[in-house]
């Protein structure tokens, strides 16, 4: 299962840089599906620590609760995924402006 984790990490993004330059209109998907995705996982974040600062809960481990909601891992994989995945955009796009200049 771990090897699947990294391996997918590795993976997925350079899948998602090489659709996006077959069909240009994935990168917008791409970027509207991280903002959507960055919201849950800030909204759910901020609420469960309000919620433990409402409650006066001392103790930390209950906002470790946080990992046993899907949304919030589905979100933040994607939202790992997708900056894996610009900066693999970023790489590429400054080694092509590179080319042109020696």
């Amino acid at each position: 299962m771990k090897l699947i984790l990294v391996a997918g990490s590795i993976i997925v993004p350079i899948i998602m840089v090489a659709l996006q330059k077959k069909w240009l209109k994935l990168r917008t998907f791409f970027t509207i599906a991280a903002i959507i995705t960055a919201l849950i996982f800030g909204n759910i974040a901020s609420i469960a620590i309000f919620n433990i600062i409402k409650d006066g809960t001392v103790f930390m481990t209950k906002i470790h609760g946080i990992f046993l909601n899907p949304y919030f891992l589905i979100s933040g994989a994607y939202l790992g995924m997708y900056f894996l995945y610009s900066m693999l955009l970023r790489v590429l796009d400054d080694n092509k402006k590179n080319a042109g200049t020696h």
